[in-house]
């Protein structure tokens, strides 16, 4: 299995199809904009008590910089120190390989006594990205996802809609009627008379975890972060889940995208203040978990960091596009998006949904694998005044709607329709003679499709840039032939004259 079919969910139309039925979800919609609404709001209020917010984003945004120009350098510095703390690194090109490493390291660590494999899990981008869980239910492995709402995507048989609130696309109701009729199939069942109040959900969900927490020999996580100079790895998150699976098991096996690592530990002081107030609106994570290698007496006595690469390396190498890999997954970009509000995360077909999704993952699986996903903006700019390190992602999504036509266009042996128009359309402003007569017959043409002063449907090749909207009817006479009329000569000319010189 490949990066692209791990990256990308298989079977899942263009995001424009996609959007089109998600528009139609009036709950779906609902539950959006109350829980974007929600953080957006307290991510404002908690960046605006810090007078230094644009100068942390700034430093962010320089590290980060410095980081990916030396990636090299730093992540052999990482292995380095990894291996002296008593870890053990493990390189990963692509999904496969690192599926299989990881694979290989829970049944060793399992032992032969063991019926059925288990290992816990901290909510992972990473090994969503890699579709780490079905590589291990395939190998006879269960993994059960620790955090409450990666529990609730697992639990549904669902896929995750956000990146900080997999189940952002669920309501409490829903989120009840899982547990009630699925808790029974993974161990636990849901206790009698479960009520939709929150209290009581992640009481059902402790319960359900607990005794997996006691029992399992394996974790599996991600990192947020990643310290060269010690080898530290940092995981922050808001339950205690996490910190329960980083401490309990014996073998801990860390999933981690290379573009993760810092220089130094002193980096962390920058991101652990931007990024809980990113994320969650929150001035300090609940829990901040690190650690360096392994510790005689305490915590696991095996420690394994694989290094993912699955595609990151080619977005290296793009001046442009490489700014997606300062992502540190905070999602403040999906929360201020009107796309993403209205849509919601399952219409991107990936696994990376939202502004950062449109711009990482076409350079993660290559633009013709995801190509609609750079027009999935309206350019609005807000995800880049959000962006903690300053990820300027209109920038990158012009750049890489450009490399989608160009792909299309040699994936093509005859031009499109649109190619043919935009040629047509040059041939004739080009010229200012043909650009006056294209106007005085596009005018006249209006008035014949126009209804009340507007232009509504159109036929044949018009007809997808009309379905949506009205054209205002253009005025009975154009800027350039008011101009030609009305302007005073010059040098003696007449404004026909005038107009003439114009041609050549």
């Amino acid at each position: 299995m490949s990066g692209a079919d791990n990256v990308v969910w298989l079977g899942t139309p263009p995001f424009h199809q996609a959007a089109r039925t998600a528009l139609a979800d009036t709950q779906l919609r609902a539950n959006l904009r109350r829980a974007t609404g929600t953080i957006r709001d307290k991510r404002l209020a908690v960046a605006a008590e810090l007078e230094d917010w644009e100068e942390l984003r700034e430093t962010a945004a320089a590290v980060k910089r410095h980081t990916l120009r030396h990636l090299d350098h730093h992540l052999l510095r990482l292995e380095k120190s990894v291996t002296a703390a008593g870890g053990v690194v493990h390189w990963a090109a692509d999904a496969a390989e690192a599926n299989r490493i990881v694979t290989s390291l829970v049944q060793a660590s399992a032992g032969s006594d063991t019926e059925q494999p288990e290992v816990v899990k901290v909510k992972s981008m990473a090994t969503q990205e890699i579709g780490l869980n079905e590589a291990l239910a395939e190998a006879g492995i269960r993994a059960y996802e620790t955090d409450l709402a990666e529990l609730i995507v697992q639990l549904g048989r669902d896929r995750p809609s956000h990146i900080l609130v997999p189940a952002i696309h669920r309501n409490r109701s829903e989120i009840r009627e899982i547990f009630r009729r699925e808790m029974g199939e993974w161990g636990r069942p849901a206790p009698e008379g479960l009520s939709d109040d929150p209290r009581d959900l992640a009481e059902a969900a402790r319960l359900h975890l607990r005794e997996k927490f006691l029992r399992a020999k394996v974790a599996v996580s991600g990192a947020n972060f990643a310290a060269a100079d010690t080898g530290t790895v940092v995981v922050v998150e808001s339950e205690g889940n996490g910190r329960m699976c980083l401490t309990l098991p014996e073998t801990l096996i860390t999933v981690m995208g290379i573009e993760k690592v810092l220089p130094s530990f002193a980096d962390l002081e920058v991101f652990l203040q931007l990024l809980p107030r990113s994320s969650t609106g929150e001035r300090m994570n609940p829990y901040t978990s690190l650690w360096t290698g392994v510790t005689e007496g305490d915590g696991p006595r095996n420690f394994h960091l694989v290094l993912l690469d699955n595609g990151r390396t080619a977005t290296l190498a793009d001046d442009v596009g490489r700014q997606a890999l300062a992502c540190i997954r905070c999602s403040a970009c999906l929360n201020v998006c009107p796309v993403y509000e209205r849509t919601g995360g399952h219409a991107y077909g990936s696994v990376y949904p939202g502004p950062i999704g449109a711009v990482l993952t076409p350079q993660l699986v290559g633009i013709e694998n995801a190509a609609s996903l750079p027009f999935a903006s309206t350019l609005c700019g807000a995800c880049y005044d959000a962006c903690p390190v300053k990820i300027n992602i209109p920038e990158v999504l012009v750049h890489l709607r450009a490399e989608a036509v160009e792909a299309g266009r040699r994936s093509r042996r005859l031009p499109t329709t649109e190619a043919l128009a935009m040629k047509a359309a040059g041939a004739v402003m080009s010229s200012p003679g043909r650009l006056a007569a294209a106007q005085k017959l596009a005018a006249l043409g209006a008035r014949l499709v126009a209804r009340d002063g507007r232009i509504g449907a159109l036929p044949g090749p018009f007809a997808r840039w009309s379905e949506s909207r009205d054209t205002p009817l253009p005025p009975r006479e154009t800027f350039r032939a008011w101009w030609g009329r009305t302007r005073t000569p010059v040098n003696g000319d007449s404004p026909a004259t005038a107009e003439g010189k114009g041609e050549r």
